[in-house]
């Protein structure tokens, strides 16, 4: 009974978080169809805003990963397709920097020809001046280039540490106590003692990787005008929330093809 409290709290957490991204989102995009471009204190409000409402679910995250981590890096109650690309229990930090590639019509390559490039998007004829995404100035992104470059190696420590952490499994004392077990899945105190050190460990990965995911975004902000916050705020939970959608009406139609299965198609399948 306990732990299905504590999973609703769970699930609850998460669900106030998509339903402030929808609230915040119909702001934004009310916000951008006034289209006026010297209106930079409403936006920076509603950038301050979303940066604040993120760090909040953080910090919530980080209070329920001390109960049950596990759970956080791989949720039940999202579709199995947003699971299938998370990075340590949400997105990588590094998206938010791709989105702005895609948003302004830049594709930026990490290595020694980069500035070509950033010199060749700053002047393209696609970049018109609106003052949003689409006007990225050429020092702009040098500095969102170097930004990503510092959240990518960030990315992999982190990835080094769950895959070391995932290693572990297959080291004493776990594989020792699974060896000399008599039935598969015996339970004992040792067993329980270090699972909840393994979910410790993933808590604390988790944590970081969020707080990762946080200081990235605000730095992208400081680089930023207003107006480019305000559109890649909105572009970012557009994404978030239209990848939830796809999942959940994805599994819908999977449920459905197999309601049509007949008889001989799943003997088929079956062989």
């Amino acid at each position: 009974m306990e732990n299905c409290k504590l999973q609703q709290k769970f699930e609850c957490c998460f669900q106030d978080w998509i339903n402030q991204q929808n609230q915040d989102l119909e702001e934004l995009l009310q916000a951008l169809s006034l289209n006026k471009d010297d209106d930079d204190e409403n936006f920076q409000q509603l950038a301050a805003k979303g940066i604040k409402h993120f760090e909040d679910y953080t910090d919530k995250r980080a209070l329920l990963a001390k109960h049950d981590a596990p759970s956080l890096l791989c949720p039940p109650w999202c579709t199995c397709f947003e699971n299938a690309f998370l990075w340590i229990g949400g997105c990588r930090p590094s998206l938010s920097i791709r989105l702005v590639y895609s948003l302004c019509g830049a594709e930026l390559n990490i290595d020694t020809g980069t500035a070509d490039h950033l010199s060749a998007a700053s002047s393209s004829p696609l970049i018109e001046s609106q003052g949003n995404l689409a006007d990225i100035s050429s020092n702009q992104l040098h500095l969102i280039n170097s930004l990503h470059l510092k959240t990518i190696k960030a990315e992999g420590k982190l990835s080094d540490r769950m895959a070391s952490l995932q290693e572990e499994i297959a080291d004493d004392p776990l594989a020792m106590i699974a060896k000399r077990a008599r039935q598969v899945g015996e339970s004992s105190q040792s067993v329980d003692e270090v699972l909840q050190g393994h979910s410790v460990a993933l808590g604390c990965i988790l944590v970081d990787a969020d707080k990762l995911r946080l200081s990235t975004v605000k730095e992208l902000f400081s680089i930023l005008t207003p107006l480019q916050n305000a559109d890649l705020l909105a572009a970012s939970k557009k994404l978030h929330l239209s990848m939830r959608e796809w999942g959940k009406r994805r599994e819908q139609q999977m449920r459905d093809q197999c309601e049509m299965i007949t008889g001989d198609q799943e003997e088929e399948i079956n062989k």
